[in-house]
């Protein structure tokens, strides 16, 4: 996920699979695209004309403002001196997802770190009908970007053993079930970056009680999400914060199942501003 390896040069392709000492791929990851320098393979990635939402820029739709997009997103990449940590990924036949850490120059900041993560729909010969990209601005900006929902919630989408533990926990505020949802290890990351982690118990039921000190949980509206048994991506809208009802604005979170069937991870990339009071 994403790219179509096939549109990519002979010497391209080979230096992505030298770089990551593979024979073969089943998609191009989206940096390893980017850096390859060959816009035509990326637009004739897509099906039909290039569709691409992103934090910043919002809907790139078009394949003239496709390419100017790469074009500027990928000199940024070159000037901030981007390298990439893989996390995780699952591809699926109708899409799938990646998540990557970008490690980036940040002036007097030194080097950050950028969460970073790509959902995309392929239900087409595997070629995408549209990217849809999330992290958050408060590592580069120090603000949130709060956006706009990305999908209209799906009321017949039903996630399944502790993932949906996890989300009836969420929205009723109940620290103690959500805490019960982890392995003894597992560990939540906020939004706002990679350093943002909290592991184990302990850490865990003091996160979840200051995320709910705004006077309960954090519903969400259940949008899309793609699920391989081991890792589900949920696409949402967060409506409301405690007792705050807030305007819809998107995310995703990636939940990781552990091997005794609790969540060894759960990362979410969301850049919604909570309510004054929350405690945090």
């Amino acid at each position: 996920m994403p790219w179509v390896p096939e549109l990519f040069t002979a010497p391209a392709l080979q230096q992505i699979l030298d770089d990551r000492r593979r024979d073969e791929l089943l998609s191009v990851p989206y940096f390893d695209g980017l850096f390859a320098g060959e816009p035509d393979a990326l637009v004739e990635s897509f099906a039909g004309e290039p569709v691409v939402y992103d934090p910043v820029r919002g809907r790139i739709k078009g394949e003239a403002a496709f390419r100017a997009f790469v074009a500027e997103f990928s000199a940024w990449l070159g000037a901030r001196n981007v390298t990439v940590d893989d996390v995780d990924h699952v591809i699926l036949e109708e899409g799938g997802f990646e998540e990557v850490v970008l490690h980036l120059d940040d002036g007097a900041n030194g080097r950050i770190e950028l969460p970073f993560a790509i959902v995309g729909d392929h239900p087409t010969d595997g070629r995408l009908t549209e990217l849809r990209i999330y992290y958050s601005g408060w590592q580069l900006t120090g603000r949130h970007l709060n956006r706009p929902p990305l999908h209209q919630p799906d009321p017949a989408l039903h996630e399944a053993d502790v993932v949906a533990e996890y989300q009836r926990a969420l929205a009723a505020g109940d620290v103690d079930a959500i805490v019960a949802t982890f392995e003894p290890d597992g560990y939540t990351r906020e939004p706002a970056g990679g350093r943002f982690i909290h592991r184990g118990r302990d850490e865990l039921r003091a996160f979840y009680t200051a995320m709910f000190s705004n006077g309960g949980g954090i519903p969400l509206e259940h949008c899309a999400s793609y699920d391989d048994g081991r890792a589900c991506a949920l696409e949402y809208n967060v409506v409301r914060w405690g007792d705050t009802d807030i305007a819809p604005q998107a995310g995703v979170a990636i939940y990781i199942r552990g091997e005794s069937g609790r969540l060894a991870a759960a990362r979410t990339y969301d850049d919604a501003d909570p309510p004054v009071g929350t405690r945090g």
